[in-house]
């Protein structure tokens, strides 16, 4: 079933060219974030990473909605990224914020039992809930724009879905990943040669030189040169990643809803024969 529905997604990509338009928003976003770095460093770049985070969302869900309605226009896909924007974003914060609520009290229970200052355990503890999480609900968006539902529906919907069609999910996750992987791999190819004479010098490095090595002194080692290679890498990455992705996620959850929705069994009720006494009271034969 996954394997159809990449297909699927694949040709409406090439049916569709506005569908490419959140790779755009993603893509440049992903590069001025990087240059805002580079130029102003973690303060302002974290802010318009937030800031850069609601325009490609608001820009995701008028994809799914143009997916959901099969409209190809620009216009139509703002308007659909503006009705559904906070269809989406609601239960996202949800499931964010109970990750948050979990991450914390294990960190207080763990400081309770003196175990508080050993990250790994804090680390892979977390990393096992919320892996479990984030698949369970990945289905969100995609349940609150085709299927209309409100918060906690739609988060109720994917867990469902998940629950129900796990196997199925499993295999849409590892095509996902290998479609990320075919994407990735061909541009830090492209990002290395392109700066290879500033990363050549790291090749004489110790493992031990390697580890000690910090952000800014590699940044400085590439060069002012690398912020622009670099901008441009990220571009191509969220031109092509989001775009792939999410079209493929919408006609994922196309399918698995409409595969659970006919697999439901309809139970015919056989009428039960009986008759009333004077007093009112039901007797059945």
């Amino acid at each position: 079933m996954a394997v159809a529905e990449f297909k699927e997604a694949i040709q409406l990509l090439a049916r569709s060219p506005v569908l490419w338009i959140p790779g755009l928003v993603a893509g440049a976003c992903a590069a001025l974030i990087w240059v805002m770095l580079m130029l102003s460093g973690l303060f302002f770049a974290a802010r318009l990473l937030v800031i850069a985070g609601l325009v490609i969302l608001l820009f995701v869900a008028g994809m799914l909605a143009a997916v959901k309605e099969n409209t190809t226009g620009l216009a139509a896909l703002v308007r659909g990224g503006v009705r559904q924007f906070f269809r989406v974003l609601l239960p996202m914060l949800v499931i964010i914020f109970s990750i948050l609520i979990v991450f914390f009290l294990l960190a207080a229970t763990l400081a309770l039992i003196g175990l508080g200052a050993d990250s790994a355990i804090l680390g892979g503890t977390i990393f096992g809930i919320a892996i479990p999480v984030i698949i369970f609900t990945f289905f969100f968006d995609t349940a609150a724009v085709f299927e209309d539902r409100p918060v906690f529906a739609s988060i109720k919907r994917s867990i469902e879905l998940v629950s129900t069609r796990f196997a199925e999910v499993i295999a849409y996750f590892v095509i996902s990943a290998m479609a990320a992987f075919c994407i990735i791999f061909p541009l830090m190819i492209l990002w290395e040669g392109l700066l290879f004479d500033k990363l050549e010098p790291l090749t004489r490095y110790t493992e031990a030189q390697i580890q000690a090595i910090t952000p800014d002194q590699l940044i400085a080692l590439l060069g002012p040169d690398s912020t622009g290679i670099t901008a441009a890498v990220l571009f191509l990455a969220g031109f092509l990643l989001v775009p792939v992705l999410y079209c493929y996620k919408a006609c994922f959850f196309r399918n698995l809803a409409a595969g659970s929705a006919g697999s439901t069994i309809t139970i015919e009720q056989q009428p039960v024969s009986g008759e009333y006494d004077s007093k009112g009271r039901w007797y059945k034969y």
